[in-house]
């Protein structure tokens, strides 16, 4: 429990540190990326994730409540072990699961504080409500949650669908082929809702955004809320399922 709590802490604060540090380097007011665009973004979180895998490797470092709760339905072990090194597998238990999706919600409640710390005077400087709230959590482009949660519905299942397929078959990618899948999910479907997929993602960071002493951040938009974390557990758990197809 404790290797499960200390990896995806450590490897989901790792994500939205960089994740999130991405987007403020685009969007908040005199940054060096002002201005870098979507696929700044998309390639940001796509490296971000590929850092925090490298940081969690010993839970098979899930990061994502979505691929937890798919990894459960496919009624596959949460991490299958590495004999040569010496890492044990980590079954589907009830527990287990509960500590993996707590440890990643604290996890990217801690990431997206160190964010601010690390843009703290750019935050401090920036006025506009919607870029505060846009580094630390997901919004719709048109707001319409019945097709929002479809968005992100699809784009988690296809997320965790291909995860879970990675670990059938003999890749050699490693934590490469998960960071280029999210680059090309942020590019190709992360137009209409910023592509949450993730809803620790989402969550953590945006009750840090409520907690946070931010000038001129406005509110955490907790009536969207629901979108990004429900959304992507179906997704999650559609994708796990459907893959019993597949492997």
């Amino acid at each position: 429990m404790g290797v499960i709590f200390l990896h995806e802490i450590v490897g989901t604060a790792v994500l939205l540190l960089l994740g999130g540090g991405v987007v403020a380097n685009n969007i908040l007011t005199k940054t060096k990326g002002f201005g870098g665009g979507w696929l700044m973004i998309s390639f940001g979180w796509g490296l971000a994730v590929f850092s925090g895998v490298y940081v969690a490797y010993k839970t098979g470092a899930h990061l994502n409540p979505a691929v937890t709760l798919g990894l459960l339905v496919n009624g596959s072990d949460l991490y299958p072990g590495d004999a040569a090194a010496g890492l044990p597998a980590i079954p589907a238990t009830f527990g287990n699961v509960i500590a993996y999706i707590v440890a990643q919600m604290i996890g990217a409640f801690l990431g997206a504080v160190l964010c601010w710390l690390s843009y703290k005077k750019h935050f401090d400087a920036e006025t506009d409500e919607g870029k505060i709230l846009g580094v630390f959590s997901t919004g719709p482009e048109i707001r319409s949650y019945g097709w929002n949660f479809v968005t992100e519905v699809i784009a988690t299942f296809i997320l965790v669908f291909i995860i879970i397929l990675f670990g059938g078959t003999p890749s050699g990618l490693g934590p490469l082929a998960v960071a280029l899948l999210v680059v090309v999910i942020g590019a190709s479907l992360g137009g209409p809702t910023g592509y949450a997929i993730n809803p620790a993602r989402d969550l953590g960071p945006r009750i840090a955004h409520a907690l946070l002493p931010i000038p001129h951040k406005g509110g955490s938009d907790w009536s969207y809320a629901w979108v990004p974390i429900a959304g992507p557990a179906v997704g999650g758990i559609l994708a796990g399922l459907a893959a019993k197809a597949f492997i």
